[in-house]
């Protein structure tokens, strides 16, 4: 693998524009990045690659790679759709899967330096340089959201309460929808966004079947050799509230708990005996907008398990479905309007250098070609939530990418 050292390039949603701006101009496929906390690293960006639709089945089906020690070299970007469909039985309005290949990537580590990697020993493109030593000034780029559907949600959640009272689930994720239409170009709104919410675990793809705007903060799977590792986010407060509260909210550190047990039964079909564990439980963390409870569950799986099996053990993830994950999916159809999408899927990075990372895509914006939006938001409804309470924390969730007036777009 070559492996070069650029220097200080700025941060990342800096390179990310030039880049998006150099592939624009030049007629080729736009980037891809990863920006937040992914593979030890602050960032990292495939200069341009060509994600198109590929069978669910198939994506991420690259053999990980073992070394943990920094570079990544390339690989399969892509996501994933949550799978199941909304009451309202539509398709999807994006490809349920999508990726591409990059051999090479642009990568800022922890202290900020940037490094150009690739897999084949590939030199730096010239455009690349050029591209990245000028500078993209930000161009404007919004959504014009509608009022989600209030009503809607609340008789989810009533329904919801209802299966749990009657033994049916003990916790299922209610979700709902802001749809609107965006003005400017979605790598605009990606940059402006992840520069200014800063989020964990960042995700940015495009193609000509539209654009998702990942801005989660949520660790799904991270897979390095033998180890893989899933870090479930239950349990939500606005950020002005205080976070000590989360710990001693009955209701939050259930909906944590119970998820976490979960993802300990998802993992532990396809790992070693033995070998789940729980290293860090009940962690108050910040996310934008909000404070979370989040837990870490580690496992060892056989190195040559291929990355589908792994995900047809846990996907879609625990921490957005309920307890039991089956039946809480079979009732969620019919408790929720429509189709999430991409949202509560998944998006990452697949390499056989560096492993494989995901995350969990919430605070999650798909964008279809004609500029239309959707951004989904929701939360774990166990026996002690509260309707409204339930739709207050949709509307945390929402506010940092929508805007300080999300309480207004309420539809009853």
């Amino acid at each position: 693998m070559r492996i070069e050292r650029l220097g200080d390039l700025g941060d990342a949603p800096s390179v990310l524009r030039a880049l998006g701006a150099a592939t624009e101009r030049l007629g080729l496929a736009a980037p891809a990045a990863l920006i937040g906390d992914w593979f030890g690293s602050r960032a990292v960006i495939a200069p341009t690659v060509g994600v198109s639709a590929v069978a669910p089945e198939t994506v991420f089906g690259v053999t990980p790679g073992n070394r943990c020690d920094g570079p990544v070299g390339g690989g399969w970007f892509g996501y994933l759709s949550y799978p199941d469909a909304g009451a309202d039985g539509l398709g999807p309005r994006i490809p349920v899967a999508a990726g591409g290949w990059s051999d090479s990537v642009l990568r800022c580590d922890r202290d900020g330096g940037w490094w150009y990697e690739s897999l084949t020993g590939a030199t730096l493109p010239g455009w690349v340089v050029d591209a990245v030593h000028s500078p993209a000034g930000p161009r404007r780029a919004a959504v014009v959201w509608e009022a989600a559907d209030h009503t809607a949600h609340q008789r989810g959640v009533r329904e919801c309460l209802d299966a749990i009272a009657a033994g049916e689930v003990y916790q299922a994720c209610v979700c709902t929808q802001f749809r609107g239409v965006l003005d400017g170009a979605p790598l605009d709104f990606f940059t402006e966004a992840a520069g200014r919410t800063t989020p964990a675990r960042a995700a940015y793809l495009a193609g000509d079947w539209g654009a998702v705007a990942s801005l989660s903060p949520e660790l799904f799977l991270r897979r390095c050799g033998e180890s893989v590792t899933s870090s479930p986010i239950k349990g939500t407060l606005p950020r002005q509230a205080d976070p000590a509260a989360l710990r001693a909210s009955v209701k939050d550190v259930a909906e944590n708990i119970m998820i976490v047990d979960l993802v300990r039964n998802d993992l532990g079909r396809v790992a070693r005996t033995g070998s789940v564990t729980v290293p860090e439980l009940l962690a108050v963390r910040p996310a934008p907008g909000v404070w979370h409870l989040v837990s870490t569950v580690t496992a060892q799986v056989p190195a040559e398990l291929p990355m589908a099996d792994l995900l047809d053990a846990t996907f879609p993830p625990a921490s957005v479905t309920g307890t039991p994950k089956q039946r809480a999916r079979e009732l969620l159809v019919s408790w929720e309007p429509l189709r999430r999408g991409i949202y509560c899927g998944t998006a990452g990075l697949a390499s056989p250098w560096a492993g494989c990372e995901l995350n969990v895509a919430i605070r999650t914006v798909e964008f279809t070609p004609n500029g239309a939006a959707v951004l989904g938001v929701g939360g774990g409804i166990t026996a002690d939530s509260d309707p409204e309470r339930e739709w207050d924390e949709c509307l945390h969730k929402a506010a940092p990418i929508i805007g300080h007036g999300v309480g207004s777009l309420t539809r009853t």
